[in-house]
């Protein structure tokens, strides 16, 4: 029997599974066992599943580990990493735990959250564009410009204009297609952009191996990045902009420059405990 915790950022949800507990096997996950456990029918059911526990590192608290749905591996999860700092608070061995700040070693490289309450401020570190100006695209739906910005993971934010519809856009006809384009080898995750009201970004995502999920926290980063660097949407004050998802909303801040940090804060929830 393997312990887990379930967990979600915004409805992003998340498998945690604890390699500090002894009935937890070293290397106990395989592509085939990811998409076991995150099928919503015949597992657990999750977007993806976080592996939290001793890291090679000694300068960090723990290692996060990222699987996909569909078996596949992340570099970084923002909406997950808050949930791991949130499971390191509550349930990590004496002496990590009810930590007000953590060191977490990523795919991304290693990432500091700080813990108040229920909620999680993460230094998500600098973004960094693979393409400092829009570049065009052949979609189902014809051809579109995008920004290309990696968050430690890689991202094409596309911007819509304010009269139009995320919700009508064919998200499930056009993802599948921008995410395996040839354009991009190590295939991206993808966000549909608008302007919402001042300072505000409303935002759709498509996950790079978990598909269409109610929220992405390294897309709000990134659609965040793009839409201050483009003059998309003007910051509400000290670079700070709020990204509204349909899962819920981020706070979002950064300074415009290309070497400052991204700061991301928001919520993350343990929904339930149990042994598979």
């Amino acid at each position: 029997m393997i312990p887990f915790s379930k967990m979600h950022g915004l409805g992003n949800d998340f498998i945690v599974v604890d390699e500090w507990d002894s009935r937890v096997p070293k290397g106990f996950f395989t592509p085939t066992r990811a998409r076991q456990w995150c099928d919503r029918r015949f597992g657990i059911g999750a977007d993806q599943i976080l592996i939290v526990g001793p890291a090679r590192e000694t300068s960090v608290d723990s290692k996060m580990e990222i699987w996909n749905a569909d078996g596949s591996q992340a570099e970084m999860c923002g909406n997950g990493i808050r949930a791991v700092a949130l499971y390191l608070h509550d349930h990590a061995p004496e002496g990590l735990r009810g930590k007000a700040s953590y060191r977490i070693h990523t795919g991304a490289g290693d990432l500091e959250v700080f813990v108040a309450g229920r909620s999680v401020r993460v230094n998500m570190g600098p973004p960094r564009f693979l393409a400092d100006a829009f570049e065009g695209i052949e979609t189902p739906i014809g051809r579109l410009q995008f920004w290309e910005v990696n968050m430690g993971n890689p991202h094409a934010v596309f911007f819509l204009p304010p009269q139009e519809s995320l919700q009508n856009l064919p998200l499930e006809q056009i993802g599948p297609s921008i995410e395996n384009h040839s354009r991009f080898p190590k295939r991206t995750n993808i966000e549909f952009v608008r302007l919402k009201a001042p300072g505000e970004l409303e935002v759709r995502v498509w996950e790079r191996g978990a598909g269409m999920t109610l929220a992405c926290g390294t897309g709000a980063c990134a659609s965040a990045v793009a839409a201050l660097h483009s003059g998309f949407v003007a910051p509400l004050g000290s670079g700070h902009i709020k990204v509204e998802l349909p899962g819920g909303s981020l706070e979002l801040a950064w300074d415009g420059k290309k070497n400052g940090p991204v700061w991301m804060t928001g919520p993350a929830v343990e929904v339930f405990r149990g042994l598979y």
